[in-house]
């Protein structure tokens, strides 16, 4: 073909509104003294001057590893671009990656799984119900708990599975298993007993109107409120994995406490593959430097404390994971649970009573951020004591409080 002609046609090619990719590098710095093990990478496609990314590939040291790209605040835009990969201890590595504004996500094998179902009332095996659905909003009065199988969405890695109640508590509840393993699809939270001698988890924690684990409410000068003054609520599934699930809860025209401005909460939780920690982050439609708001964790029955008085905070115990009336057919079980905020969110560390171990947070943004996370004394893979627990929370803050440094080529 004569090179003028060539060129010409790959010009117009290179014209056409969605033939385009970009190549980038970046490079991942770990300062830390330990390594990072499956580490969290996640970019915002805006700065890196992309326009109405399709499909990306991530190669690092020469090797095509998992992806994903979300479309956060559901506009059909992606915004977000993660993938998961180690880097030693002092030390840094390249990462090339490619966007493109054709085709699809590249898929592989999910690590990851999330469900949000109505229950069927036709169908009495509560493991086997078919309604799925993927957001759903409801107006001021209206409790939808009873009306959502497993009360709210749920989601899980090999690890660890959580749920967040769909009512005025907004509870996060958790699964725990013995084995490594994706199961919510098979056991929808309730694990038959053909499930459980096969090995599958359960339920293992009982969180009545407590703060269970991590859950963000506000507070009146002395205790937790719940978030019973809504406009509406919603709880939608953001992502799907195959690296991370996002669960999006949003509360309008939420006011507090009597008297106060109302205001919109905007929490996404997040969980990644090989990790035990659900990512809390809300964000608010103004700054909430006026309003206080109380979190922490349950105080499980004689639970042993740990507490390192700069924001992170954990518990060890032994307690049924159900009600009373509801104990047939399950065990007491033993948890342990961790959480861990920003010193800069924190207003006071609350002593603990017979409900919580919690903490009264606020924020000079419109933003607050904290982690949570979770163990079950059932896992063949995990921690059995208090003393072990306590001292993987520590080593779990010094990670947090030693993120890795992205930086471009």
């Amino acid at each position: 073909m004569n090179k003028k002609i060539l060129t010409g046609v790959i010009t117009l090619l290179l014209s056409i509104p969605g033939f385009s990719q970009k190549d980038i590098t970046i490079t991942v710095t770990n300062n830390s003294k330990t390594p990072k093990l499956n580490e969290p990478i996640v970019l915002n496609l805006k700065d890196y001057n992309t326009d109405n990314v399709r499909s990306a590939t991530v190669k690092c040291e020469g090797k095509e590893i998992p992806c994903q790209l979300d479309d956060i605040n559901q506009d059909g835009i992606m915004d977000e671009l993660c993938f998961i990969t180690d880097i030693e201890k002092k030390s840094s590595k390249k990462i090339n990656i490619t966007l493109s504004n054709e085709g699809l996500p590249k898929e592989y094998p999910s690590e990851v799984y999330v469900e949000m179902l109505l229950s069927n009332k036709k169908i009495k095996e509560s493991n086997k119900q078919n309604l799925y659905i993927s957001h759903l909003t409801v107006d001021r009065d209206v409790n939808p708990y009873w009306s959502l199988h497993h009360h709210g969405a749920a989601f899980e890695n090999d690890m660890v599975a959580y749920r967040i109640y769909f009512d005025h508590r907004q509870t996060v509840d958790i699964y725990g298993k013995y084995n490594k393993g994706l199961e919510l699809k098979q056991t929808q939270f309730y694990p038959d007993k053909d499930q459980k001698k096969a090995g599958f988890g359960d339920d293992v924690l009982w969180v009545g109107s407590t703060l269970g684990l991590g859950t963000l409410r506000g507070w009146d000068g002395s205790k937790p409120t719940m978030l019973t003054d809504v406009d509406k609520r919603s709880q939608r599934i953001i992502s799907r994995g195959p690296l991370r699930t996002i669960v999006e809860v949003k509360d309008v025209a939420w006011r507090p406490q009597p008297g106060q401005e109302p205001i919109d909460m905007t929490t996404l939780y997040i969980l990644y593959a090989r990790r035990r920690e659900c990512y809390v982050k809300a964000t608010f439609n103004k700054n909430v430097d006026k309003y206080k708001f109380s979190t922490g964790i349950i105080n499980v029955k004689n639970s042993k404390e740990f507490s390192d008085k700069q924001g992170l905070r954990g518990c060890w115990g032994t307690d049924w994971p159900v009600s009373e009336k509801d104990s047939a057919g399950h065990k007491r079980e033993t948890v342990g649970l961790g959480i861990y905020i920003p010193q800069e969110y924190i207003i006071s560390e609350e002593g603990a009573n017979k409900d919580n171990y919690a903490f009264v947070i606020s924020s000079k943004t419109n933003e607050i951020n904290y982690k949570i996370t979770f163990c079950s004394d059932n896992e063949k893979f995990g921690f059995h004591n208090a003393e072990k627990w306590f001292d993987y929370l520590k080593e779990w803050k010094k990670e947090q409080e030693n993120p890795i440094i992205i930086s471009k080529q």
